[in-house]
């Protein structure tokens, strides 16, 4: 049973105001990737927020949109609020529009000049979303650093995180993660 006062996913409305913004302001400009498209990835409930990833041809933002209003705080635009996820904390900077309302976004690439293809981007932002609330990427402190297999740390289950340092064949940080790095890594030899 849904509650009344909950918001519905922002998804439809982000991705019709960014495809206006795209057409009307960004369409041409050099630093604009078209080889990508606007689309919200991910989006879903997180504790009274709607969290997601927007891709567009010119960035690629994590984002909370209010999901129940009675405790959303508006905020100034431009002012920064820090967030914890089980991978760490991250600042997101309040933003408005008059199509999407307010939202606060944490910037992942801007621009995205980087992605060959919309797939990828959309792999890398559901990655993105998904490394949030894996814990082991949390950036570890020197006294904190996980024991390696080398010094006998015992085989877990791959996070998004290892799956990919397992493909390309070696390490990675979250940031790495987080700003898609990998697209450039050479597999060790």
């Amino acid at each position: 049973m849904s509650d009344a006062r909950f918001l519905d996913d922002p998804s439809p409305r982000l991705q019709s105001a960014y495809r206006a913004v795209h057409e009307k302001r960004m369409r041409g400009l050099p630093f604009v990737n078209e080889a990508l498209r606007v689309e919200a990835v991910g989006f879903a409930p997180w504790k009274t927020y709607w969290l997601g990833v927007m891709v567009t041809p010119w960035s690629m933002n994590l984002m909370l949109l209010p999901r129940d209003p009675d405790v959303w705080r508006a905020l100034p635009i431009g002012a920064k609020r820090r967030y914890t996820f089980p991978a760490g904390a991250f600042d997101f900077i309040v933003g408005h529009g008059d199509d999407i309302g307010d939202y606060l976004a944490c910037s992942l690439f801007s621009p995205v000049q980087e992605f060959a293809d919309h797939a990828t981007a959309r792999e890398t932002a559901a990655l993105a979303r998904a490394a949030l609330f894996d814990a082991a990427n949390a950036e570890a402190s020197e006294h904190d650093k996980p024991v390696t297999r080398e010094n006998g740390a015992a085989d877990a289950a791959p996070g998004p995180i290892a799956q990919i340092e397992q493909t390309l064949e070696q390490p990675m940080s979250r940031r790495d993660l987080l700003r898609a790095r990998f697209l450039d890594h050479e597999p060790r030899r």
